[in-house]
């Protein structure tokens, strides 16, 4: 059986990984174009955790055939034969399919709508919220590979996600889901206004910030691939898109634009 390792860089949009020097994450395959099930974190990593990866958009097909082979492509990804959609139900949970062929599944989250209190954790061995949103890094120092087990690593990174800063946080907030679970705590409205946004040229330059984001995290990519054995197999995607301006929409969550779909998505073996 193969070790997984699930790596979901938080808001990465496809053509911010496009655009990055990426030598590690081009070392597993072509980056393809996919479609987040969400245009959020949260239902997105539901999606994911029910054993769904972004999906390609094909025409003239029926979505439960499209369903079933995605299903199908476990058995290629984890060298487990006979896995299905069969398989998956009732709990239609991929962590518990791990464990039920003897994984151990460990889980390390950046966002804190991933908390280890929501559903998302219910079938890991090891679930955890990092201490900060971007430790990618001391998510790569803890991972070890037991010689007596598979493993499967679910990392959710926040270095992609707003404010798409490495070290420090010098930018003005913007209130996302985070401020709204805050906000719900009170009756007292809240004020909202153009100005709560980035003119142009600064939102140019966050788009151009989260680049150097999925450039800091192909590096680390290449010192994670030195660690793990032949036998891993790497998904490197996004949960969704972001906006950076496009139409008059910044960030993603209620926004109904194609940049708060698309996504990166490349997979296969330990290169």
């Amino acid at each position: 059986m193969n070790h997984l390792i699930y790596i979901v860089m938080d808001s990465c949009r496809y053509d911010s990984c496009q655009a990055a020097n990426t030598p590690n994450i081009d070392r597993l395959g072509p980056i393809e174009q996919r479609y987040s099930y969400a245009s959020w974190t949260s239902p997105s990593h539901y999606a994911m955790l029910m054993g769904m990866v972004p999906h390609t958009s094909p025409q003239g097909v029926f979505a439960s055939e499209v369903y079933k082979g995605e299903f199908k492509r476990w058995v290629d990804r984890l060298a487990i034969p006979g896995l299905s959609f069969k398989t998956f139900v009732p709990e239609l949970s991929l962590p518990k399919v791990l464990k039920n062929h003897g994984y151990r599944t460990i889980a390390r989250m950046s966002l804190p709508v991933l908390n280890p209190y929501t559903l998302l954790s219910r079938d890991f061995d090891d679930y955890r919220l990092m201490d900060h949103h971007n430790d990618f890094a001391g998510m790569v120092r803890e991972i070890v590979f037991p010689n007596d087990q598979p493993h499967c690593y679910f990392l959710n990174l926040g270095e992609t996600h707003y404010p798409y800063m490495l070290t420090g946080d010098d930018l003005p907030h913007v209130s996302g889901v985070h401020g709204v679970l805050k906000d719900l705590a009170s009756d007292a409205p809240r004020a909202s206004s153009v100005q709560d946004f980035f003119p142009a040229e600064e939102m140019q330059r966050l788009h151009g910030q989260q680049v150097k984001c999925v450039e800091y995290i192909d590096g680390l990519l290449g010192e994670l691939y030195a660690k793990c054995p032949a036998n891993t197999w790497f998904i490197v995607t996004a949960d969704h898109g972001e906006l950076f301006g496009e139409a008059g929409y910044f960030g993603h969550g209620p926004i109904m634009h194609e940049k708060c779909f698309e996504v990166p998505f490349v997979e296969g073996l330990r290169p």
